[in-house]
């Protein structure tokens, strides 16, 4: 029961798979080429398939190419549609290539490759030459291949498709007999050789005689430098691919190229009638050609103040052969070669004697990896003097190191802009005065500017208006004494920028002449001494920007009016406020 159960599940198994069978071939469409020579090979969709003699090729439906392939003929391709149970027909004429090509010659017999591709020194259609039918009897049968003596990589592609490749080395005169998928069996002699001259590439039924591959490769110019080019030339014949360093090239041709170190390059022509390789080395020069000079090699630099009365100047001059990169320090990117004029300044400032080195350097490179660098010196002597005018200058500058003008309370008032300058602060000015009129006889450009400043008490307003009116005070002082008006600017800044009681402690402790009790008396009354500190004119001198310094006079005859005659407060107490506008008592 089992068996015959197993019997009808085989039974059935078979018809399903007869049924796929046939749907599977019910699919496909027939193909008939019609070609000349009838001994051309069919390849679809670049796989062999079958020579055209007498068969037919049956593809699925839908677009082919179809190439085909006889030696001696110029390939031809066809895209052709295939439809289902349609057979599609195409006429193919090949192209014969003319004339004949010369011995001497040697012989191959493929055995066991019926209707297989055979390939000499190439796995692509380019280099085939027949199929295994037409070889299998070298020495009276059928075709014979015929080939240059030589080696050979000679290829046999099955329909599945299975590629076996074995080396065949073929001497003059000589019949090689492959086995295929095994290897050479044996040479013999082919007497016949020795009597064949030029043969035609093909003859139907007869032979098939690979041409040779010949060609030719050479660079007229071997040597170079960097940067530079060479030309490289070509040329092949018999041959169905090219290449250059690896890279396509066409069968015969010219290339410029621009190595950036020394190559070789190598042609390589390869066919069915061999293999052809040739070198030319080109050789680059990657060596840096530099130079580098100054003259004269020593200059002498003299100043006395803002005067220069002796200033050298000097020549670099310099060349950097097979360079494409090249920098001069201090001058940046230059030329291959040139010279350039520098005038020389020392880098020293100060007053002294003048003991300097400058060094340029030449940096070259090019793209090859030639780098050179070359150095020059230049020696500076001399020195920078001080004028007797200078010396004075710095002098009164020394002296102008003055202090700030400080006014009582809420002076000078509207009604007496004139008023407000004690006399402890008169002398302060006098002495502003005495310096600033000698000082104008070595820089008669400089000017005097006079900021003022006024405490937090009252408006905004207010205390600018009052500010600008203390500025004004000053400013008709230093007139009525003899400085120029165009000399002296003012500025009021009301009570923005007040200095705190933080400040006004630091400049205390800085103050050399104060005493400890006036030091204990600040800091019990920090908030009216704040208030004293930024009733103030600041004097700034516009040629070096020195302002005056902010010294309250602690231990002047009128310090109690510089205070406005308050009472001692607690170093917490609260600002005074500003007076009401309409009140007839100074403060």
């Amino acid at each position: 029961m089992r068996i015959r159960k197993l019997s009808i599940l085989l039974s059935v198994l078979a018809v399903l798979l007869l049924i796929g069978v046939q749907s599977t071939q019910a699919q496909v469409g027939r193909l008939v080429v019609k070609v000349e020579p009838i001994q051309a090979y069919i390849f679809a969709d670049g796989d062999p398939v079958v020579e055209a003699a007498h068969h037919s090729v049956f593809l699925e439906p839908g677009e082919h190419k179809i190439d085909l392939y006889n030696y001696g003929f110029k390939p031809e391709s066809r895209m052709v549609t295939i439809q289902a149970h349609q057979t599609t027909v195409i006429n193919v004429t090949m192209q014969a290539i003319p004339g004949e090509v010369p011995g001497p010659w040697g012989c191959i017999t493929v055995k066991g490759a019926d209707h297989d591709v055979v390939l000499l020194n190439g796995k692509d259609p380019a280099f085939f030459v027949g199929h295994g039918a037409e070889f299998k009897n070298g020495s009276g049968g059928k075709l014979v291949l015929i080939v240059p003596p030589g080696k050979y990589e000679l290829t046999v592609i099955h329909g599945d498709p299975q590629v076996w490749s074995t080396t065949v080395d073929v001497p003059a005169n000589q019949h090689v007999v492959v086995d295929a998928y095994k290897g050479v069996s044996k040479t013999e002699a082919w007497p016949r050789g020795q009597h064949l001259q030029s043969l035609p590439r093909f003859k139907p039924g007869m032979e098939v005689a690979v041409q040779k591959v010949t060609a030719q490769f050479s660079s007229p110019t071997t040597q170079i430098n960097c940067g530079d080019s060479a030309h490289l030339t070509w040329s092949s014949d018999g041959a169905v691919a090219t290449d250059l360093n690896g890279a396509p090239v066409a069968a015969t041709g010219d290339q410029t190229v621009q190595p950036k170190q020394t190559t070789d390059y190598k042609f390589t022509a390869t066919g069915p009638g061999g293999v052809y390789t040739s070198d030319a080395n080109v050789n680059v020069n990657t060596a840096i050609t530099p130079s580098l000079s100054v003259s004269p090699a020593e200059v002498r630099y003299h100043k006395i103040g803002d005067k220069v009365d002796q200033q050298g100047s000097a020549t670099v001059t310099w060349s950097a052969g097979n360079a494409d990169t090249i920098s001069l320090d201090p001058l940046g990117t230059v030329g291959a070669s040139g010279s350039h004029d520098f005038q020389i300044t020392p880098t020293q400032t100060a007053v002294g004697p003048i003991d300097e080195n400058v060094t340029y350097t030449l940096h070259a490179s090019n793209a090859c990896g030639g780098s050179e660098t070359r150095t020059a010196a230049l020696h500076i002597t001399g020195s920078i003097e001080v004028p007797a005018a200078v010396v004075n200058e710095a002098t009164l500058e020394t002296k102008l190191t003055f202090n700030s003008i400080y006014f009582p309370y809420n002076q000078p008032t509207k009604a007496d802009p004139q008023g407000g300058l004690v006399p402890s602060q008169n002398r302060r000015l006098d002495e502003i005065v005495t310096n600033f009129k000698q000082y104008l006889t070595v820089r008669p450009e400089a000017n005097l500017i006079l900021g003022a400043h006024a405490d937090l008490r009252g408006s905004v307003e207010f205390n600018k208006v009052l500010s600008q009116r203390r500025a004004d005070r000053v400013k008709s002082y230093l007139i009525e004494q003899g400085i120029p008006a165009e000399r002296i600017q003012t500025e009021a800044f009301g009570k923005e920028h007040n200095l705190t009681d933080k400040e006004v402690e630091d400049l205390t402790a800085q103050n050399p002449n104060i005493t400890p009790q006036d030091r204990r008396r600040v800091d019990r009354n920090i908030v009216a001494f704040r208030m004293a500190n930024n009733r103030r004119v600041d004097v700034r001198l516009s040629t070096t920007g020195q302002t005056s310094q902010r010294f309250f006079p602690y231990n002047s005859d009128d310090l109690t009016v510089l205070l406005g005659e308050q009472k001692p407060v607690a170093k917490k107490a609260m600002a005074m406020k500003a007076p009401a506008k309409k009140a007839a008592k100074k403060k």
